[in-house]
């Protein structure tokens, strides 16, 4: 269970680092920031993520789920307003950060469940 949450973590974190790499609206000064901005995103994720899915269930239905894409952008931009040194600088970079953080956690998740089940 805990290895679990500390790997899921770590991979929130490293999502964010790439998009922070590949874009230059989403930047972090230190490591310390990237956890913490990881660790935020993850509790965001499990909290405020469901309530705004069933909020905006009939909005994601008429746009068959690409809604979901501006719910995660919310929530990124969002943890950058918790944290003075994670920094997302408006809608687009939030927009595009979150879909290569999604691209990139779906891509590490099932490399680890491939190495799991080996």
């Amino acid at each position: 269970m805990l290895r679990n949450i500390v790997i899921r973590w770590f991979v929130n974190a490293l999502a964010i680092a790439v998009a922070s790499h590949l874009l230059p609206g989403i930047f972090y000064f230190q490591l310390v920031d990237l956890l913490l901005a990881a660790a935020i995103l993850g509790l965001l994720n499990a909290i405020i993520k469901p309530i705004l899915i069933i909020l905006t269930l009939p909005i994601n239905i008429i746009s068959l789920g690409l809604f979901t894409l501006v719910i995660n952008a919310f929530l990124l931009a969002l943890t950058g307003s918790f944290l003075s040194g994670f920094v997302v600088e408006g809608f687009w970079p939030a927009l595009i950060g979150a879909f290569i953080i999604s691209i990139v956690s779906m891509i590490l998740n099932s490399i680890l469940k491939e190495e799991d089940r080996a």
